[in-house]
């Protein structure tokens, strides 16, 4: 059973950043495929950013020049580096893993992941 877990959630004013962490347990982490979502209140689940094997990477139109995700396969963890804070960011922000990705490798798609963290909460005030 793969076990991911988020950290690195906070609150910050409009226009500041913040870098989530996920860290992956016991497999190789070179053999699955990452990504970010989140869930605002209210809302339904979207994918935020999303890492193929390869490095490529794939990011939502809503944060595409603000967020960054990497991975260091060495310490097994995934990243989202998140700059020029909005308040529309706020929201839990979840890691998501596969080792089959049904819809690609760096695919947004919810059901493209069947492995989940338990989220880490982001707050942007303006």
């Amino acid at each position: 059973q793969v076990q991911v877990a988020e950290s690195g959630g906070g609150s910050v004013q409009a226009g500041g950043s913040l870098r989530l962490s996920c860290a992956v347990s016991k497999y190789a982490y070179g053999s699955l495929y990452m990504g970010w979502f989140r869930q605002a209140p209210g809302k339904e689940r979207e994918g935020v950013a999303a890492i193929d094997s390869d490095g490529s990477t794939n990011y939502a139109d809503s944060v595409k020049g603000r967020f960054t995700i990497s991975q260091d396969n060495a310490k097994k963890t995934l990243y989202l580096q998140m700059n020029s804070l909005k308040p529309e960011d706020t929201a839990m922000y979840y890691c998501a893993a596969t080792f089959s990705p049904s819809y690609g490798g760096s695919s947004l798609r919810i059901w493209n992941y069947n492995y989940w963290g338990q989220g880490t909460q982001v707050t942007v005030s303006s």
